[in-house]
């Protein structure tokens, strides 16, 4: 629980981590034997940001307030050469009792992303939205653990925002400790951060999860592997238990293993 790596080898719902097939990047591009990252090219635009983000927007610019979705139109933007598909794809992640969120069809995406100024190959569009997908199925699945083993698996997203830029204090720690010790920790920064406040309907409870998106070293075959860190933030009693829970408890089991492999 907390960080996991998954690989981008299908759009969501997802199935088990490295397994199934139709991987949405390309492995034949000469790309593909590079490291993962966030799959938008960030360095083909100088108004890009220095750190990676997501291409939609949940800063608060032109969102609906009722549920940090931006108003993304569904028009081609000026200069598009290529029709893209309009389709939104509905997700595994309960939005309230009426459905679940949408996420964006490939041509808001790119709208998205021509709003941000990066300049984007048209054709990789449709790629890039099954990867923004199919990351958030795996964060969801994190989420769900933490609350089943707190709560119960009734619960929805109630509105999330990405933060990118921002580094959670325990991805600076990181950070610190791979300037420390390089060899061990991962010195490269997450590309994004997501916060998703989650509610419990049955009680009324908001808790809020903290999710860094890790780059991680690519499959044999060159697929790329994303790592999550997800956890409950500490601004809770209750998270702050299930967070001294879960790191105990992982604690001991790597003792007894340790402990069982010198017997």
């Amino acid at each position: 629980m907390g960080q996991t790596a998954s690989q981008a080898n299908q759009p969501p719902p997802s199935s088990p981590q490295k397994s199934g097939s139709g991987c949405p990047v390309p492995h034949d591009s000469p790309a593909a034997s590079k490291p993962a990252a966030c799959p938008v090219d960030h360095g083909s635009s100088s108004k890009a940001p220095a750190l990676a983000e997501c291409p939609v927007g949940h800063d608060g610019t032109a969102l609906n307030p009722l549920n940090q979705i931006p108003n993304l139109s569904q028009t081609p933007a000026p200069h598009q050469t290529s029709s893209l598909p309009v389709d939104r794809t509905s997700s595994s992640i309960p939005r309230d009792h009426a459905g679940n969120w949408d996420y964006p069809s490939p041509q808001q995406f790119y709208n998205a992303l021509v709003r941000k100024g990066w300049e984007t190959p048209e054709e990789h569009v449709e790629m890039m939205v099954q990867i923004h997908n199919f990351l958030n199925e795996k964060a969801w699945e994190e989420v769900l653990k933490w609350e089943k083993m707190a709560h119960g698996d009734d619960v929805r997203l109630a509105r999330f925002k990405g933060r990118p830029g921002e580094l959670s204090p325990k991805a600076r720690f990181y950070l610190f400790a791979g300037w420390l010790l390089p060899s061990r920790f991962n010195t490269e920064p997450p590309f994004d951060r997501h916060d998703w406040v989650v509610q419990r309907p049955k009680t009324g409870e908001e808790v809020r999860y903290v999710i860094d998106y890790y780059s991680a070293p690519p499959e044999p075959d060159g697929s790329p592997v994303f790592s999550l860190d997800v956890r409950p933030a500490l601004d809770s009693v209750g998270s702050i238990g299930m967070r001294m829970k879960v790191a105990t408890e992982e604690a001991w089991r790597s003792f007894r293993e340790k402990e069982n492999g010198t017997e």
